[in-house]
């Protein structure tokens, strides 16, 4: 907990450093600021699961969501299977999160239902970094099977800086299809549309039950220009806190920031847990 309130951080990387593109280190190591973010990892690049684990509650952090990733081109491939071992450690804070990639698997809905059956929470989907159309219809299916499990989709939402990248997959506008056809299905923007698209992402979220914005890798004092089109604290009742560790200088003081931005306390209950708990029933919170 953090100033009494229970945290959940919906955004976070811990994969074995081999796997990695070297731009992936080096963005972790300018934006981590002055955390010693590789503390963590081992001489192999294997995060250390008691070291993880004491950082993070070191900084407040009650539930942690583990991001796995299927994107040679950009990141490297960092598989779901090299999570297990954190969540092994302390199941209660650490919840694995499935990641497809349609150039790399298939059938997509059995390699899902594989990580689902690991513990999956959530099924994060990449389209910028995998670079493939999030709007194709080959993912419907996928859609289906995430209702039927009751797990929430997450979409990288907005632009990222890695070589390799296909910034126009991060439009929220081709998530359309999926939403409308889906809505019954809750859809979490990552990044809550970073760069161009804040604008479009916030009006989806607030014209559309089924779609949340997820703060990650957003600094909290700028959340209000960002958002600058709408009522902030009207907007901020959609949202869901999620840091992209290690590309932050700290879980406690992003926290602190958002809680200055003068929200009621609710609406501030509901960014660091609530509204998750009710997106992300798996959580079990």
């Amino acid at each position: 907990m953090i100033d009494g309130r229970v945290v959940v951080d919906a955004h976070v990387h811990a994969p074995h450093l081999g796997t990695l593109r070297p731009a992936w280190l080096d963005w972790a190591d300018t934006f981590s600021g002055e955390q010693p973010w590789r503390d963590v990892f081992d001489d192999s690049g294997a995060p250390v699961p008691a070291l993880l684990d004491a950082l993070f509650e070191e900084q407040g952090v009650d539930h942690a969501l583990l991001f796995s990733e299927y994107s040679p081109r950009a990141t490297g491939i960092q598989p779901f299977d090299d999570l297990l071992p954190l969540v092994r450690h302390n199941p209660r804070r650490f919840h694995p999160v499935a990641n497809l990639n349609p150039h790399l698997h298939f059938p997509l809905v059995d390699e899902l239902e594989r990580q689902l059956d690991l513990g999956a929470v959530a099924l994060k989907l990449h389209p910028v970094h995998g670079c493939f159309d999030p709007g194709d219809k080959e993912l419907f299916p996928v859609y289906a099977r995430c209702v039927e499990r009751n797990i929430p989709v997450i979409y990288h939402s907005g632009t990222s800086s890695f070589p390799g990248s296909k910034t126009r997959f991060g439009n929220p506008e081709l998530y359309l299809d999926a939403i409308d056809c889906f809505p019954e299905l809750d859809f979490v923007f990552a990044h809550g549309g970073r760069g161009w698209w804040y604008q479009t992402a916030a009006f989806l979220a607030q014209s559309k039950p089924n779609v949340w914005l997820e703060l990650a890798g957003l600094p909290p004092k700028k959340l209000p220009e960002y958002y600058s089109g709408y009522t902030f604290e009207r907007v901020a009742q959609k949202m869901i806190f999620g840091t992209d560790w290690p590309g932050v200088p700290g879980t406690r003081n992003n926290v602190r920031a958002l809680a200055g931005l003068g929200l009621e306390d609710k609406t501030l209950d509901n960014i660091l847990s609530g509204n998750l708990a009710r997106v992300y029933p798996r959580v079990g919170l």
